[in-house]
């Protein structure tokens, strides 16, 4: 049986509403190297005092115009050949908007004479800008410098928003002897800054920037000068595409991108974007992600369990539940777990035996028990004889790899099920299980996949070898049902599940390169010399338990040498 990605209409919170189309726009960020030979400066301008980006500091741009996809006005544009053959026409109406609109808003042109230099500012200073740009350039002879725009980044707006757009970020070098004039109607103040100091002043509340311009000075700040930004663009390809989604944290309404923690979380569990949902972590309530699945986080924060351990409930009032990973033997926890599913809970599963994922489970039985209903069995695998004294775990009922347990009840609309097929993923420990809910293509991930942190792999219950077998099989997984989200045990939810699992491995791969590197380097020292060379990106109070995961390195390593 296989499944998608995509949602039932049954289960999602809300109804979902078609967003607004988008706008097509352009963007151009001038870039100029300091004076002082210490790094660069972005020219950024204020928006008028009226309008959606009223008194924000932002970039040259604005929408694209018929004229910028004429064929009449492309043949004005000087382009090189691999951005015509990677991006076609399309890229080239885009540059070529930026080119207009830069000039329209702050007199600015990158431009070649007849000759094939850059046009004058002398020159460039006689044009008129309320006249069209385009028949000017052709009554000169000029060309429009669309080979010196280099495409930074390409954000699509929040699907939240009555007004969206849809823009590429480009970036090219200030034209020498130019200065920037605003138009006064659209634009005032063009102050050349550099990124550091714009999100300095930002931070101050002295300068209003709107999201996407304060994540691309972030992004700004990595490189050394405007040269090392135009080098890292030479592949034609952006550094990113961004479709920022809206959720609040701290009772403020944020923007989350793709390379944020709760990114996915937000994506499923309001595809439309049209929503609210609420990232603060919190250990009072039950979250609901879908209308079949709640998470219940305990209140069990720190350096090894994160905002704490998430329990989730999977089923709903016609079917009953089935609670994943009940956590410690928490009373107040395993009490609002009990009330969340109103008492009916068909089965308790534990993911594996670690001591804040499986205590909480013969408890919560108990409670489920003295409210009246049935008792549920207590399924998962029992430890093995590699555990600790901590976790050692025994199920009522031992999962199969493959195995499934499911709900059915009668809803409005018939029968209903809700499968959750078990996955053998030995590794984290000798025990581990995810889980798959089956018709809604969800995996719970337990330990093996964390968000925002990798896994601890203990010998001798962990094992490195296991470990990335088991990533290599859930990654088959995903592509045969299709799987898009994990649910972890520790933090929010993870989209782009393929993509997770991939960067995971490559992230392990190169941690034992580096371990069989601290090995070479020193073949005769201490697994602390090891841990002090192979972990030297990360902060020193984290060694004492990296060297569990270096062990696990070491253990693979000397197997592969061997031959395993």
């Amino acid at each position: 049986m296989t499944s998608t990605s995509q949602p039932r209409p049954s289960q999602l919170l809300l109804p979902q509403r078609e967003p607004v189309p988008t706008r097509d726009a352009s963007t151009l960020l001038l870039l100029r190297d300091c004076a002082d030979g210490n790094g660069f400066e972005v020219l950024m301008t204020r928006r008028a005092d009226q309008g959606i980006f009223a008194n924000a500091y932002v970039f040259p741009g604005g929408g694209l115009e018929d004229q910028d996809a004429a064929p009449a006005n492309h043949a004005l544009a000087r382009v090189r050949p691999t951005m015509a053959e990677i991006a076609g026409t399309g890229r080239i109406t885009q540059a070529l908007a930026g080119i207009r609109e830069t000039f329209e808003e702050l007199g600015i042109l990158l431009a070649y004479d007849q000759a094939g230099r850059p046009v004058p500012a002398a020159e460039v200073e006689q044009l008129d800008r309320k006249a069209s740009l385009y028949e000017q350039c052709r009554a000169r002879g000029w060309s429009l410098a669309v080979d010196q725009l280099w495409y930074l980044a390409h954000w699509t707006a929040p699907l939240n928003l009555a007004k969206r757009f849809n823009v590429p970020f480009f970036v090219a070098r200030m034209p020498e002897g130019q200065t920037a004039v605003a138009d006064e109607t659209e634009q005032f103040e063009p102050t050349w800054i550099r990124p550091q100091q714009a999100l300095q002043r930002f931070e101050e509340k002295e300068l209003f920037i709107l999201f996407p311009t304060q994540r691309t000075l972030q992004r700004l700040t990595g490189y050394a000068d405007t040269q090392a930004v135009l080098d890292a663009l030479q592949g034609e390809k952006p550094l990113w595409h961004a479709h920022p989604r809206a959720g609040y944290l701290k009772g403020q309404d944020t923007r989350q991108l793709e390379t944020d923690t709760a990114y996915g979380e937000l994506e499923m569990v309001h595809p439309d974007g049209q929503a609210a949902h609420h990232l603060d972590w919190q250990f009072e309530k039950a979250v609901p992600l879908r209308k079949n699945l709640m998470r219940l986080t305990a209140p069990n924060p720190g350096m090894m369990t994160g905002p704490g351990t998430n329990s989730y409930l999977v089923g709903d009032a016609h079917t009953g539940y089935i609670a994943i990973d009940p956590g410690p033997n928490d009373a107040e926890h395993l009490q609002r777990l009990h009330d969340a599913a109103g008492g009916d809970i068909r089965y308790i599963v534990c993911t594996h035996s670690h001591p804040d994922h499986s205590p909480g489970a013969a408890p919560l039985q108990a409670m489920v028990l003295l409210s009246g209903h049935a008792s549920p069995p207590i399924m998962g695998l029992p430890s093995a004889p590699t555990a600790r004294a901590n976790s050692r775990f025994r199920p009522e009922v031992t999962l199969q790899d493959g195995e499934r347990i499911t709900l059915r009840g009668q809803g409005e609309e018939g029968e209903i099920t809700h499968t959750l097929q078990a996955i053998f993923t030995p590794g984290h420990a000798a025990n581990h299980l995810c889980f798959l809910l089956v018709e809604d293509a969800l995996l719970f991930s337990g330990d093996h996949i964390l968000n925002g942190s990798t896994t601890v792999i203990s010998p001798p219950d962990g094992n490195m070898i296991d470990y990335l077998d088991s990533l290599d099989r859930l990654h088959s997984m995903c592509l045969e049902y299709d799987i898009r989200y994990i649910l972890p045990a520790h933090g929010y939810v993870l989209g782009f599940a393929q993509h997770q699992i991939t960067r995971l491995k490559a992230h392990r791969l190169a941690r034992e390169a580096k371990v069989h590197q601290a090995m070479r380097t020193k073949p005769d020292g201490s697994i602390q010399d090891w841990v002090a060379i192979a972990y030297a990106d990360t902060p020193q109070a984290l060694w004492p338990v990296a060297q569990q995961s270096l062990l696990a390195h070491v253990e693979r390593i000397q197997k592969l040498c061997l031959g395993r």
